[in-house]
C-alpha cells in the first residue's frame, strides 16, 4: 500500500503543510517565531539572575540579617 500523504513538515507557528526542507512558510511566521524566542532568551535569563539572587540571599542571610 502506497503512502497518500507525501513526506512534510509543518509551519512551527501556523501549522501549515510545508516542504521537508523547510521550517517555516512565511516570512511573517519567521517574524513571529523571533519574536517569541526572543522573549524566551529574556525569561530563561530572568529566571536564572531570581535564581542567582535568591541562591545569593539563602547564603549570605547570616551576614545580611545578622
Amino acid at each position: 500500500m502506497a503512502n497518500a500523504v507525501p513526506p512534510h513538515n509543518h509551519c512551527m507557528m501556523c501549522m501549515k503543510s510545508i516542504p521537508v526542507s523547510e521550517t517555516l512558510c512565511s516570512e511573517e511566521c519567521k517574524q513571529k517565531y523571533q519574536k517569541m524566542m526572543k522573549k524566551k532568551r529574556y525569561l530563561v535569563l530572568a529566571m536564572w539572575v531570581m535564581i542567582i539572587v535568591f541562591l545569593g540571599i539563602l547564603f549570605f542571610s547570616d551576614y545580611l540579617f545578622g
